[in-house]
């Protein structure tokens, strides 16, 4: 990682991109993506493309989303105080003592979701908080004065914590989830550009919008670029810090590779490209085993249209949905790398049909 791609990753990861307005960092992205592509696509909601070599007969995909959970404001009480609902698979557990951020028209409100102190509260009958206990407390002495703050019903708020690394390991922060993925893909079209690489194919390197509410951005652009195979990255789960059962969501752990995953979603035949790559170049990989869906925008590519040949690229992540999400650097490194020379390996007239 060079400085230029250094600074990008600090900007597009400390930026908020809620579910439902990424343009802000769609545009970072795009910004940082441009010189590395021949031409760019933005689709109606914000799902943006780079596109390599185009008008070509096969087509491939690389792909993340852009989106992190959030809150929407719900209700504003008459003494001022701000109730929430989620926007995406926000946590009311971690939210009380945050400090957030309310995205108005009129600029950023600084806020803090408030609490009870420890030794006024029964104890007893302490309880995980469910979203309708939150509250948001921006200092305000009624609701008129939350008002002309430009708050309303609809505001979207995100937590404030940045991007920081830990121990010359990790990188932590909020919204690794997937904008990772997002500064992964774009890493590759760059390493394309600067080694001159001319591809046999197309390729669309897609950001998109609305992941984390049901692959929505995906389904869109998937139906528009209608590819001929896709290579998906997302996160999940790291599982050797506590409170995880190995038995239950395998065994996967942050720094041991990227992570490679079996499921009616993943085309096996993309799947065994993916190995073949990894065992050819040496890089250590990881397998997950999941059921019915992925639960990523594999899913949506590999049933959009007729269906798409797609497969998943995971990163391992603990802390997944907090604002001190955690990834291994040399995890990052080495998804950008499978990605990369499995574009090298295809020649671009693969059909990856179990039946021909």
């Amino acid at each position: 990682m060079n400085e230029t791609s250094k600074a990008f990753l600090y900007q597009y990861l400390n930026n908020a991109s809620p579910t439902g307005f990424e343009s802000s960092g769609q545009q970072i992205w795009l910004d940082y993506i441009k010189p590395y592509t021949d031409s760019y696509i933005v689709d109606t909601y914000g799902t943006a493309v780079g596109v390599i070599n185009p008008d070509q007969p096969y087509k491939v995909v690389i792909e993340a989303h852009s989106d992190e959970i959030s809150w929407f404001v719900n209700y504003i009480s008459d003494d001022g105080y701000i109730y929430v609902r989620r926007n995406g698979g926000s946590d009311a557990l971690i939210a009380p003592s945050m400090r957030v951020n309310l995205h108005t028209k009129k600029g950023i409100v600084e806020g803090v979701f408030g609490w009870p102190a420890i030794n006024v509260r029964d104890l007893t009958k302490d309880t995980a908080p469910k979203v309708t206990d939150l509250f948001i407390d921006v200092g305000a002495a009624n609701k008129d004065e939350v008002l002309e703050m430009g708050i309303h019903v609809g505001t979207v708020c995100t937590f404030v914590d940045g991007l920081m690394e830990m121990n010359n390991r990790y990188y932590v922060g909020r919204a690794l989830d997937n904008r990772m993925g997002g500064f992964m893909i774009a890493e590759v079209a760059r390493l394309l550009k600067e080694n001159n690489v001319t591809l046999p194919f197309t390729l669309y390197v897609v950001n998109a919008v609305q992941e984390e509410i049901g692959l929505r951005g995906a389904e869109m652009i998937a139906r528009r670029l209608r590819p001929d195979l896709a290579i998906c990255t997302d996160v999940t789960h790291d599982t050797q810090s506590p409170k995880y059962d190995k038995k239950e969501q395998g065994d996967l752990k942050c720094g041991d590779g990227p992570v490679l995953c079996y499921g009616p979603a993943v085309q096996n035949n993309v799947l065994d490209f993916l190995i073949d790559v990894a065992k050819t170049k040496d890089i250590a990989f990881q397998r997950q085993a999941v059921s019915r869906s992925t639960g990523t925008d594999t899913d949506a590519f590999a049933y959009a249209t007729e269906g798409i040949a797609s497969a998943l690229i995971s990163l391992p992540l603990k802390y997944m949905h907090t604002t001190v999400e955690t990834v291994h650097m040399d995890d990052v490194q080495n998804v950008i790398k499978l990605m990369y020379e499995t574009l090298l390996a295809l020649k671009g007239d693969e059909d990856f049909r179990y039946i021909k």
